[in-house]
């Protein structure tokens, strides 16, 4: 890594989380920010801040001149000294060992230095920084995440800076113990990373340029219209879309919704822009160039030049992917009975899951399940002349180029294979095992397909999984409901995109025990809003009750990341979910209000859940996976994993 890309990875960390980036940077080596070479008889540190001249000769600043501009200097509490405050000139001093080292008021070094003013409560020094969150307009101060600092030091720490500092500073928390221990504080104003969040007027989801056509939508429905070349503008973040050119949403969401995992596997730009549409009414139906940077986007109309070269791309169209698959095994396996190269007969979800099993994770269990394979679909829809309306349907001009007649032909498609009749035999099988294995428990009817996971194509949210099934005729129809989504219009237009033989995608269904969890969610093995970021992280989104509505992103998820290095849970944004979905005693599920306390995961399941997760990387040979997972009466569930495509 060179220096600027060294730089860049604090930046865009500082953007999403505040300035813990400057704090968690003291244990590494790499010299960061924005500084300027100090004249010789610039002082070392001042015992008070009188105005915001004398706060800027000192600090650093992160992203000057954007509307995240992040300025900040270090503070140093001397308790040993009377609660000697210094506030240090950060543009000398980038670390507070450095200060503390160079003013030689300890010469602890290393792992010492660490564990005494990082870990232990009887400590010396109070290490902190002073910001000012330009998204908020205020004043902060703030400990590194991985900080065990205590509840008397967080308030000497803000009466010392109160005295000292010219106007009012705020406490902002960058852990869950951080904001327990400050929470009933007297006295301590706390700004949150929520509120931070809540301000933002601009966050990147992923990071590219684009070249397209701004089509602005007021309302997304089944009667709106989208190409693939369009960059769309929307008002909030749709549950599906076709692929397009990019993505503007006016407002906030969680990374790893699909959207935002498709967004990411299309390589095209992704961002949310305050008032967007309103600020981008003059391109609607132009052709521009989308440029989603770390501390700023750009627009532009496109010239004839690119608009050229363009044409010129799309007609240089990759070679037709032909999806691996073998229609020769007819068992229904259970997944115990799986590993992952069984992906070619049963699908990559529940190839994964079985190899998951063969694992023997502690304190992780896979619901149990079985899997009927590729040959079932592709011999259902041979015995309902099926093969033939698709083939006939592929050949059909106007449905390649007319998507409105396309939606249209799709939906009857799909209904067809609805009423379609399967075969006798196969049906009186799935309901014997399914009554053997899992009595009168609801189950979840799961696709897993040859065409998901391919390189470079996620396939997220793209087919459809039905849950809670409980009687024969539920059960039956769910399995139809499966088959029938390979012709689900987003499935359809990501194919055709990424040049996949539709021809040769074949799906497995997997039918598996229902968890009627208390709390659901996805995390990934990697910090998905920097991936140069050396510190490693694992992210985490929850909600309560079933996760259907996490990967939705309609509503913004608890967001949790964990440092490993810090030992250290972090709290990015609370749950805004006013609702959960839970099973219906009938089949199916259904949607119930709630109120009240929006914490959804405690730090003890955070760290379980992290600790499952890593331990689900290494049975991929290490690769950074995108998991879904429920937690219910204590116990945490594994559910789907699959690689995490990073975008950027």
């Amino acid at each position: 890594m060179n220096g600027r890309q060294a730089a860049s990875s604090v930046i865009i960390v500082a953007l999403v989380f505040g300035l813990s980036v400057a704090l968690r940077a003291q244990t590494s080596d790499a010299k960061i920010g924005n500084r300027r070479p100090q004249p010789s008889h610039a002082p070392r540190s001042l015992p008070a801040i009188h105005t915001r001249d004398e706060f800027d000769s000192l600090a650093v600043e992160y992203d000057s001149k954007t509307p995240y501009a992040l300025p900040h200097v270090l503070f140093v509490v001397d308790r040993l000294d009377h609660n000697r405050i210094y506030y240090v000139n950060t543009k000398r001093y980038p670390f507070h060992k450095d200060f503390v080292n160079g003013t030689y008021l300890s010469l602890e070094r290393g792992q010492v230095f660490f564990e005494n003013n990082y870990l232990k409560a009887n400590r010396r020094f109070i290490l902190g920084t002073i910001a000012y969150q330009t998204p908020v307009r205020k004043w902060t101060f703030e400990f590194w995440e991985g900080d065990l600092i205590s509840s008397d030091q967080i308030k000497l720490a803000a009466d010392l800076i109160n005295k000292t500092f010219f106007t009012f500073v705020a406490f902002k928390p960058n852990s869950l113990r951080q904001e327990e221990a400050s929470a009933n504080l007297e006295g301590i104003q706390r700004v949150l990373q929520t509120e931070i969040s809540k301000n933002q007027e601009y966050e990147p989801l992923n990071v590219a340029k684009g070249l397209g056509r701004i089509h602005i939508i007021p309302k997304l429905d089944d009667h709106v219209e989208i190409g693939f070349n369009e960059i769309l503008v929307l008002d909030e973040v749709p549950v599906q879309l076709p692929p397009v050119a990019g993505i503007i949403t006016t407002k906030p969401s969680t990374p790893l919704s699909h959207i935002n995992l498709l967004a990411k596997g299309w390589g095209v730009p992704n961002a949310y822009i305050k008032n967007a549409q309103e600020l981008f009414k003059q391109y609607n139906g132009w052709w521009v160039e989308f440029d989603v940077r770390r501390d700023a986007y750009s627009i532009r109309r496109a010239d004839l030049n690119e608009l050229d070269a363009y044409q010129k791309r799309l007609k240089e169209r990759l070679d037709v992917m032909k999806p691996r698959y073998d229609l020769s095994v007819t068992r229904l396996a259970n997944l115990s009975e799986q590993r992952a190269s069984s992906v070619i007969a049963y699908g990559a979800k529940s190839a994964n899951l079985g190899e998951l099993i063969h694992a023997h994770l502690p304190r992780v269990i896979v619901p149990p399940g079985f899997t009927i394979p590729f040959f079932y679909f592709d011999d259902f829809l041979k015995a309902n002349k099926l093969d033939d309306a698709i083939y006939a349907m592929l050949n059909d001009q106007k449905f390649v180029h007319d998507p409105a007649y396309r939606r249209e032909y799709l939906v009857k498609l799909r209904q067809r294979i609805q009423h379609g009749t399967m075969n006798g035999k196969l049906r009186s099988e799935i309901l014997g095992r399914w009554r053997n294995e899992f009595g009168s428990r609801g189950v979840f009817a799961r696709s897993s397909t040859n065409s998901e996971d391919l390189p470079n194509f996620n396939g997220a949210g793209l087919y459809t999984s039905v849950p809670n099934l409980r009687t024969d005729d539920q059960l039956i129809e769910g399995i139809k409901t499966v088959w029938a989504s390979v012709w689900n219009f987003e499935a359809y237009e990501a194919r055709e995109r990424a040049g996949i033989d539709h021809t040769k995608v074949f799906m497995a269904v997997l039918i598996q025990e229902g968890i009627n969890s208390e709390s659901s969610g996805v995390m990934i093995t990697a910090d998905p809003f920097n991936r140069t970021e050396k510190d490693p992280a694992i992210y985490i989104s929850a909600k309560r009750g079933l996760g259907m509505k996490v990967v939705e992103g309609q509503k913004i998820a608890e967001q949790i990341m964990f440092r490993p290095v810090a030992n250290a849970v972090q709290v990015l944004t609370r749950s805004e979910e006013d609702s959960l979905l839970t099973f219906d005693e009938r089949g199916g599920i259904k949607e119930i209000p709630i109120s009240g306390e929006r914490v959804v995961l405690t730090d003890e399941v955070i760290r379980r859940l992290a600790a499952a997760a890593t331990q689900v990387k290494r049975v991929f040979h290490d690769k950074d996976q995108d998991i879904e997972w429920a937690y219910m009466r204590g116990q945490i569930y594994i559910v789907q994993a699959r690689p995490y495509i990073a975008g950027g």
